[in-house]
């Protein structure tokens, strides 16, 4: 009876390979991202704050 070495490097290699593709789809978006210019306000936001609301803690 013959004992053979059961190795598997395609398993290593196929991880890395999904996990760099991954990667490149992140980076990707993440740069589309940036790229798209979304509307901001034109004005300042101001809120006013009644002094009733306000509480003083000691």
């Amino acid at each position: 009876m013959q004992f053979s070495k059961n190795t598997s490097n395609g398993s290593g290699k196929s991880l890395l390979i999904k996990i760099v593709f991954v990667l490149i789809i992140f980076i990707g978006a993440i740069v589309l991202l940036g790229k798209i210019e979304f509307p901001s306000p034109n004005k300042d936001i101001e809120k006013i704050i009644p002094n009733e609301k306000l509480k003083i803690v000691k």
